[in-house]
């Protein structure tokens, strides 16, 4: 039986649809909190931070953790195994993972025009009208987003993606799902042995990518017949190690018989390929000295510990909201919120995080302080990069018997 797939704007009737085609055909609705949950069964992952892969914009600490890029790989291997069932109408996000070349899969895209999506949220949620077309503006970004990394495409609604484009504002439902059963039916949409083999094509790279991130790696996949092909799309230093460390990841996947490690079309640009360090903290730098800030960043990223960084209090308690740093050096003399209001401001909100303070101007009496307050170390600058290297290994190793202990 074939595969449905929904991809749909907001306030597009799209559970009205989904519903009545399961009515007719008997097929299981599996969702992106589905896929989600068995994706967190695969990985041991949080569902929150495998969900943080449909966000518009990654982590600002995921171009060192590759948080995201592994999120993905989870949620792939979850969609590829689940195509081994028949009858599945899998709704949202998640079936736009699945490669064209799986040919047996019906791709419907539900978009209504922007006046009637804004009329619906309005009626349906009390919504202002400009609060709704704000809550549509931002829906459609994020699905933009999504379609954008997998495809390369900006346009979420684009014909090209799907083979069904149906506008519920002036279609019925029944009209609709009457066109996506007569589709159900033709032979174009069967299982064929090529629709078949790229589905275990789809379920090996799958695997692969999987078996790759868990190492920390974040290469292109492609796999036909059991060969597989995987592209390096950054610049790297020591491409030669690079390639047999992940040719040997590759070859214990089961149902590999060859790999070929090359470089991709995007290995010529400026960033560097860096395999992710499990072991180093979401480091996050806070101070008002933007050459001094820049320039530890940079040293700590020469021994490979990445940072993201604010440059005044307000900021960083603004990214500790939106983000999960898990150490942090903080800077006191700070224009706006000091470092010691911060810090108090962490240990109150989020007391997991380590906070080490690194400051120029303190004195005898704030050190007490900011011990007090709990902090992990109290250092001066300026400061020798192997102390602070060493402090950030403790700080690090504290939060993670922490995390231990609380699970």
């Amino acid at each position: 039986m074939p595969v449905v797939t929904i991809f749909s704007g907001t306030f597009c009737r799209k559970e009205a649809v989904a519903e009545k085609l399961i009515q007719r055909t008997g097929y299981r609705r599996v969702t992106d909190e589905m896929v989600i949950r068995r994706a967190a069964d695969l990985s041991d992952w949080d569902e929150k931070k495998l969900h943080a892969a449909f966000a518009v914009k990654p982590s600002v600490f995921n171009k060192f953790t590759y948080e995201k890029e592994r999120s993905m790989a989870w949620i792939r291997l979850a969609v590829a195994e689940l195509l081994a069932e028949e009858g599945l109408l899998i709704d949202g996000f998640s079936g736009q993972v699945i490669p064209k070349e799986v040919s047996h899969v019906l791709r419907v895209c539900l978009i209504a025009d922007l006046q009637p999506r804004i009329r619906r949220a309005m009626e349906t949620r009390g919504l202002s009208e400009k609060a709704a077309r704000q809550h549509i503006h931002e829906d459609d970004e994020q699905r933009a987003a999504w379609v954008n990394t997998l495809h390369n495409m900006r346009d979420p609604w684009a014909p090209g993606l799907y083979d069904i484009v149906a506008p519920p504002d002036k279609m019925e439902i029944d009209p609709i799902v009457d066109l996506v059963e007569e589709n159900l039916r033709s032979e174009d949409i069967q299982p064929t042995d090529a629709s078949k083999r790229a589905a275990a094509d789809f379920v090996l790279s799958a695997r692969v990518g999987e078996a790759l991130a868990k190492e920390g790696h974040n290469v292109e996949v492609i796999a036909r017949d059991g060969a597989v092909t995987l592209k390096i799309n950054q610049n790297v230093l020591m491409l030669g190690r690079l390639q047999e460390e992940l040719k040997e990841i590759t070859e214990k996947v089961e149902g590999v018989k060859s790999v070929e490690a090359r470089i991709g079309k995007g290995f010529h640009r400026a960033d560097i390929y860096r395999k992710y360090d499990f072991e180093m903290p979401k480091l996050l730098l806070v101070d008002d000295e933007r050459e001094f800030v820049q320039t530890l960043s940079e040293r700590l990223l020469m021994r490979d510990v990445g940072s993201a960084v604010a440059y005044d209090g307000e900021s960083a308690l603004s990214l500790i909201d939106e983000e999960e740093p898990e150490v942090m050096i903080l800077d006191l003399k700070m224009p706006g919120i000091d470092g010691i209001e911060v810090l108090r401001k962490v240990k109150q909100s989020r007391p997991e995080i380590e906070v080490i303070i690194l400051t120029g101007h303190g004195s005898e009496e704030d050190r007490k302080l900011c011990m007090e307050l709990g902090a992990f170390a109290y250092l001066q600058k300026p400061v020798d990069i192997d102390v602070l290297s060493e402090t950030l290994k403790k700080a690090n190793e504290k939060m993670k018997q922490n995390k231990t202990a609380r699970f």
